[in-house]
This record gives C-alpha cells, structure tokens and sequence, in this order.
C-alpha cells in the first residue's frame, strides 16, 4: 500500500505538520527526505531498512559517499541533499549563536560544539572564540588529523586569538571512537595551550571533548 493510501493521521508527512518534527521515529523522518519508496516498498518501509542495513540514524548520516550511494533507494543526488541539510543545520546553529548576548549555559556550549565536530570521520581540534562578555565571537577548527601535543601548534592558536581579539576561548576536539575519556596527550596539550594564552591575557575557559554521549568538559573535572 503507497503512503499515499494511509489514514492522513498516519502520513508522516501530515504528522509532521500537526504535530511537529519531534513527534516523528527515525524512519519517518527518513521517509519524508526520501520522499518515495522503490518497487514493493512504501519510503517508510525503504526508511526502515535503510536504518536496519547502517544500523543506526547516525552511522546513515556520517558515511561516506561511497557507502551511502551503493545502498538501494539513494545515490551521489540524495547524498548531496543530506550533505546540504546538515550543513545548513549547522550554519543555522552558528547563527543562532553568535546571536545570542551570552553563553546561556554549558549545555549550550556543548551542544554547539558537538554539532560542529560530532560528524567529523577524524580528530578535529578547533577553538570557540569569545570577548570579554564572553559573548560568541567565531568558532574555527585549526587542525585536523591525529590531535596531540605535536600535531596542535600553540603559536597557532594564539595567532588565530590575536586576529579574533579574544578575551578568552574555549578549546574542544573530537573523539572519532566515542569515548570522550582524555588521554594524557590531551591534558599535556591544555596546559601547553593555556601557558600560551596566558602570555596575551586570553583565559582557557574550558576544554570540551565531542564523543558518544554528552560530551565532556574538562573544566568540570578540574583539568583547565
């Protein structure tokens, strides 16, 4: 039966627009970006396999072209479309931030970083900067590859800190492993970090780790 022929109560589509985005499984709001099935099945029922061959929304959202296209109902077009929602989901919560007067929290602040950073295939360590009212300046990833205390130039960071005239920043790179547990490449890596921007007057506010789960803060832990 196409969706076509469901109760309109049932179209995810007709759910969404009653009931918001939020009230919608993973395989529905797949289906909507899919918008039609493939011989013998509906885009939900596509939606459903999808999910069950990745294994997860998630594993669908981060692989790489190649993998995304060998699967039936997708392709290089519907690859390119995924890449374009997510980036504009993440210019959008950029915006958003740089917008607002103040940090609202640090769950706020984490969340903006793990949008940055959670889909990256690799390490990425990158910087959020901030002025003196700790308002969102910028934020920019500065290196990419294996991050440890050899791979992360200090005299980098305050350049791009300088150029920004930061008061303060909060530093943040990724654990393409899930675990956001920091290594002691890591905790050497924030005290190198902090001696620099020490120099200029720039205050290490915190160092946050993008993994599975809540990412971790290293302030919270006494480590900056």
């Amino acid at each position: 039966m196409s969706i076509r022929d469901w109760p309109a109560a049932e179209r995810p589509r007709e759910r969404l627009l009653a009931l918001g985005a939020g009230s919608l499984s993973d395989a529905e709001l797949l289906a909507i970006f899919l918008r039609t099935g493939v011989a013998g099945k509906s885009a939900v029922e596509l939606a459903r396999q999808l999910l069950i061959q990745f294994g997860s929304l998630r594993a669908l959202l981060e692989a790489d072209q190649l993998t995304f296209s060998n699967h039936v109902g997708l392709g290089p077009a519907k690859f390119a479309q995924l890449q374009a929602v997510q980036e504009m989901s993440r210019r959008h919560l950029a915006e958003r931030t740089r917008e607002k007067p103040t940090l609202e929290s640090p769950f706020a602040v984490r969340e903006y970083l793990k949008s940055m950073l959670r889909h990256e295939p690799h390490e990425v360590f990158g910087c959020l900067f901030l002025n003196a009212k700790h308002q969102v300046l910028t934020f920019e990833a500065l290196f990419r590859g294996s991050i440890d205390s050899a791979s992360v130039y200090p005299r980098q960071v305050v350049k791009r800190a300088l150029a920004h005239n930061a008061a303060a920043l909060i530093l943040c790179h990724n654990h393409p492993s899930g675990n956001t547990e920091p290594s002691q490449a890591d905790r050497v890596l924030t005290e190198r970090l902090q001696e620099a921007l020490d120099l200029i007057d720039v205050r290490v506010l915190d160092h946050i780790i993008i993994g599975d789960g809540e990412p971790l803060s290293m302030a919270e832990y006494g480590w900056v």
